[in-house]
């Protein structure tokens, strides 16, 4: 039986049977954004405890020491995603009337911008950048306390206090949603369902003559969701702070250009006053 004829070596391939030719891939310049976006990369899938300079260098696929070219040192690469973080969150033109709402908006947008990333808020609370290119965003964020009728002196710590607020409660609301989803295998829901109700059945089987408000607040104590719980806590900051309104005299008028001409952007936390830490104040940019 015939098998065709033989090959001859000594022939060029025809056209039809070369294999194209591949041209090397071109190497994308690395750059300190690229660094940023490959430490975002990890730090979705390994967490803080697991961000390292080697594990970015390996999502590159470059060596470690090209990584120096562009960020110093693992403490610039964290203030870098910080900044990343927060870029591009406006701060408004302050409005006296409606001063509560613009905190409250403020306040919302932080926290889902530190929940966009894996352990953002640990590293809010540890890394906080400050430079002078953040200045203006700080006076914005001055501009809208001092214009609501805040006294100084409450202007002076109400940053401090609403970004231990927003990094607090982001840091416990992540612990627990991975300790609820390591229970379930699942996203918690299950797991929460359980704790939740075996909470309200401890609470309700109490001597009420002992503890009469546990007994009487059992179906309400764990009753919200996260989202429930913050809005109540945001609730409960900004009524307090109203009641500083015009404490030490009329609401004063902003400089000329604070409202209209400082740059926005700033995310929320240690944006006036001291930051609870031991730390000065930056603004989060």
């Amino acid at each position: 039986m015939s098998t065709g004829p033989a090959s001859d070596d000594t022939l060029p391939a025809t056209p039809w049977e070369r294999s194209p030719r591949r041209r090397p891939a071109a190497r994308v310049p690395l750059t300190p954004e690229r660094v940023v976006d490959a430490a975002y990369e990890v730090l979705d899938r390994e967490g803080l405890d697991g961000l390292t300079m080697r594990r970015v260098a390996a999502e590159l696929g470059t060596a470690v020491s090209a990584l120096y070219a562009h960020v110093s040192s693992k403490d610039e690469l964290l203030e870098l995603m910080y900044q990343r973080m927060f870029a591009g969150l406006e701060i408004p033109d302050p409005d006296p009337d409606r001063w509560q709402e613009q905190i409250k908006e403020f306040a919302r947008a932080g926290r889902a911008r530190l929940l966009a990333h894996r352990d953002m808020a640990r590293i809010s609370m540890a890394h906080v950048p400050f430079t002078a290119g953040l200045l203006p965003q700080l006076e914005r964020m001055l501009a809208l306390f001092r214009n609501a009728g805040l006294p100084d002196r409450i202007t002076a710590v109400v940053g401090d206090m609403l970004s231990t607020y927003l990094e607090g409660f982001t840091l416990e609301e992540e612990m627990w949603a991975a300790r609820l989803a390591a229970q379930d295998g699942g996203d918690g829901t299950a797991a929460w369902a359980r704790m939740r109700a075996e909470m309200e059945a401890y609470f309700a089987s109490l001597p009420p003559d002992r503890f009469p408000h546990l007994t009487a607040l059992s179906g309400v104590m764990a009753d919200e969701d996260q989202d429930q719980r913050f809005e109540a806590g945001l609730e409960i900051i900004v009524r307090g702070l109203a009641t500083y309104l015009d404490e030490d005299g009329a609401r004063p008028a902003a400089p000329r250009g604070t409202a209209d001409t400082a740059d926005r952007g700033a995310g929320p936390g240690r944006t006036a006053g001291g930051t609870g830490h031991g730390r000065p104040a930056p603004p989060q940019g």
